[in-house]
């Protein structure tokens, strides 16, 4: 009898801690980029709350061509959130509670997800919730795209060593192996995804040395682009060269990038003399321990048809950026 009790006492810890060890094991989520599903009751998606939800998150995106929203939304009420449903990486559940609040919720039915649950003891108060953390909705699920696609689109990337100016001037961003090098002259380098249709998605950089405080606060972003455009992105024509479109003033925003102060700028850019022309987004990092802006830049080129989804994968891979 005590060898049987022995037996099933060793048994029983066996079990708990093999239990205790195991994790849940989540499904993998899916959706593409920049698209949410809304979760809400269907009457109130059709009235004032859902009017609040789409203008914040159909706004236009800043520096694109044409109109493009911020996010492609689907909405479902709550009695069809079902497993199938479940599984959406980017989540945000809206309706009346017994309470105000704002929850975010990571990995909750699925792996990697993002659910944001916002509720309002009234309509109204629903409606200043979504107002009042606008920012914060559209911040946590831009931040998981981004994440998404790094591990997606930069599972393959290049041997820094191999790239002569991020070697010479001590920082480097992952690019792509899908990406083809135009050029690496040890002071600039510009790597190009062809797309269908001869388009394209275009990656640069190059370093500058702070001589004014107008390196530092932006007023220099224009003139030094158009200045590396002239010098290094030339036209199909002669004397044609890649400049910032002069009738659009681009978009400026203070913003950190490798831990350091950086200029973001989004804009259209041309080429002078000839019609091509598409949109940009530049980060200056200031960087001043070493006296210098670090420009990063990804521009597009893809007439007709719509940019977003190329910017934001540029944005990516443009914040990878790592200073040594």
């Amino acid at each position: 009898m005590k060898k049987l009790a022995v037996l099933f006492t060793i048994f029983t810890l066996l079990i708990s801690c093999s239990t205790g060890n195991n994790k849940i094991v989540l499904q993998e989520s899916n959706g593409r980029m920049n698209h949410l599903l809304i979760v809400m009751k269907n009457s109130e998606w059709k009235g004032n709350v859902g009017d609040a939800i789409r203008k914040i998150l159909t706004e236009p995106v800043v520096g694109l061509p044409q109109p493009e929203p911020l996010f492609d939304i689907t909405q479902v009420p709550e009695d069809n959130f079902g497993s199938m449903f479940k599984a959406v990486r980017n989540v945000l559940k809206l309706g009346i509670a017994d309470r105000n609040s704002f929850n975010i919720a990571t990995n909750v039915y699925a792996d990697p997800q993002k659910i944001i649950t916002v509720t309002g003891k009234t309509k109204a108060d629903l409606i200043a919730e979504i107002k009042k953390n606008s920012k914060s909705i559209i911040s946590t699920f831009k931040k998981a795209d981004i994440h998404l696609v790094q591990n997606k689109i930069i599972k393959k990337y290049y041997n820094i060593a191999n790239i002569a100016t991020f070697k010479k001037h001590g920082y480097s961003l992952k690019i792509p192996k899908s990406y083809n090098k135009v050029e690496d002259n040890g002071d600039f380098i510009w790597y190009r995804y062809h797309l269908a249709g001869g388009n394209s998605m275009e990656l640069i950089s190059y370093t500058y040395p702070i001589k004014s405080d107008n390196d530092i606060n932006g007023n220099n972003v224009v003139e030094k682009r158009d200045s590396i455009g002239k010098k290094y992105i030339p036209g199909a024509i002669k004397n044609s060269y890649m400049i910032t479109e002069a009738a659009y003033t681009p978009h400026m925003f203070q913003t950190k990038l490798a831990g350091l102060p950086a200029i973001e700028t989004r804009g259209k850019w041309e080429v002078k003399g000839v019609y091509m022309a598409g949109p940009f987004l530049n980060y200056s990092v200031i960087d001043k321990k070493n006296n210098r802006v670090i420009v990063v830049e990804g521009f597009t080129f893809a007439p007709s048809i719509n940019k977003r989804d190329y910017m934001f994968e540029l944005e990516a891979i443009l914040k990878t950026l790592k200073i040594n």
